[in-house]
């Protein structure tokens, strides 16, 4: 997408997620004349960051399918999760 101009067709696309967007275009649509340059950009920003967190995705599920650690440094914050979790559950959010 990088060589190509954005447009709002591209950018609802590159959203993936049917609430996103559905919001978008909304946004779009509900903004004043002056504001729509930056509503426009924001979510241009949003479809981007999309489209490297799926590439991202992509080239660490080519290394799990290849049996390899994935580079770079992780830290696994799976017990802070449960912990996390099992506090909601306790509160009655889950």
């Amino acid at each position: 997408m990088s060589e190509q101009p954005w447009t709002i067709e591209s950018i609802r696309d590159a959203l993936g997620n049917p609430l996103l967007a559905q919001r978008f275009p909304s946004e779009i649509n509900k903004a004043p004349a002056h504001e729509l340059l930056g509503v426009f950009a924001k979510w241009e920003r949003i479809a981007k960051d999309n489209l490297a967190a799926v590439e991202r995705g992509r080239e660490l599920a080519a290394y799990d399918a290849r049996g390899e650690e994935p580079p770079g440094e992780w830290i696994d914050v799976t017990d802070r999760v449960l912990a996390e979790a099992e506090r909601a559950r306790a509160r009655g959010a889950a």
